[in-house]
């Protein structure tokens, strides 16, 4: 008989454990119909990336990437903006309420667009994370930097703008500003990223310290002889960057979140009751999961498809998306509320979808 208290007493911790660290999390049986109301949509301009935060007053504030329609939507590159919306729900309706940060112009790191935000909170402030870019001290003329904004990728001058993306930071001791940026970007391109940083994703760890996975180029792929190569040669990485502070100094981590899959811009989170990170990202015509126990070393979650392409609404109509980007999951509580994407819609509009997950 003492032998089983025994045996019983010595499992318990680790059968305590085991449930702690468990990958249970099913996100695809989360997802709820969607409303009118969980779309953000604006004649005059191409919504698309998204951050959630709930504020002091009560209220949920977005921030969000915006470009205009007349300009184009492949000027997120260079004329992009960060825009500020209020709702009393963090699936909506959102209410437009400022443009928060846009390109200082030539002689600031962040000359051109502020683009795909995330909005955190950290020890009393406000922390507004996006990238930007500059064309490396060269003037461009009106012809060249129209090129730029409305060039394929192995456009000469879209190239040099492009390989200029960092990452910088706004911080503010209210959700509504004043925002004050850093004069130099916060995390550089190396180790198994190269040419850019761009599109972050910020969690705390639960031990102290923050964990951010950023988005870079695979290294042995080369800008070379004035062309960039086309988007069939490029991979884009997602890595890993450690800090003591929200402001860096961030240092990347010589392995690879996601390995050799193609992905872009997860949107991670620490789930405390389950005691492991998770990380939702584009996967090129799906939405992906991954999971980690320390935030270093990821693999696939245990169910893995998140989300396709096609949405049910409640009135029985669907949503088919040319493209389904720019993941961000609002975790409120420790429970995941709301998964946010970027629609482009009918290869004209694209708009911000707030969907519920039960």
């Amino acid at each position: 008989m003492k032998k089983i208290i025994i045996v019983v007493l010595f499992c318990l911790p680790l059968c305590l454990l085991s449930q702690e660290n468990t990958d249970d999390l099913n996100l695809a049986n989360k997802i709820l119909k969607i409303d009118e109301e969980n779309i953000l949509s604006n004649p005059l301009y191409h919504n698309w990336g998204s951050s959630i935060i709930k504020g002091q007053d009560g209220k949920y504030h977005l921030f969000y990437a915006q470009m205009s329609k007349e300009i184009g939507f492949r000027s997120w590159l260079t004329d992009g903006i960060i825009s500020h919306a209020v709702a009393d729900s963090p699936e909506g309706p959102y209410v437009h309420k400022e443009i928060v940060l846009e390109g200082r112009g030539p002689g600031y790191w962040d000359a051109y667009t502020a683009h795909n935000p995330r909005i955190k909170y950290f020890d009393g402030k406000y922390y507004l994370y996006y990238m930007s870019t500059n064309t490396g001290g060269r003037l461009l003329l009106d012809e060249e930097f129209n090129q730029a904004r409305n060039g394929v990728i192995t456009n000469e001058f879209r190239a040099l703008v492009r390989m200029n993306q960092r990452i910088g930071v706004a911080v503010s001791e209210s959700v509504n500003g004043p925002w004050k940026r850093l004069d130099q970007p916060i995390v550089e391109p190396s180790g198994p990223i190269a040419q850019i940083t761009c599109n972050p994703a910020l969690a705390e760890r639960p031990n102290g310290g923050y964990i951010m996975i950023v988005r870079g180029d695979k290294p042995n792929i080369k800008y070379a002889n004035g062309k960039w190569p086309d988007h069939n040669e490029l991979i884009r990485s997602q890595a890993i960057a450690l800090s003591d502070s929200p402001l860096g100094p961030w240092e990347i981590q010589p392995k690879l979140a996601v390995g050799d899959l193609n992905s872009e811009d997860p949107a991670i989170w620490y789930d405390s009751k389950r005691k492991r990170y998770y990380g939702v990202y584009h996967a090129f015509g799906y939405m992906g999961m991954i999971t980690s126990i320390d935030g270093i070393n990821w693999e696939k979650a245990k169910h893995y498809k998140v989300l396709d392409k096609s949405l049910k609404k409640s009135d029985g109509t669907e949503i088919n998306a040319n493209r389904l980007e720019r993941p961000f999951i609002y975790v409120e509580d420790g429970v995941a509320k709301v998964l946010t994407v970027a629609v482009f819609e009918n290869n004209k509009n694209s708009y911000s979808l707030f969907i519920p997950l039960d």
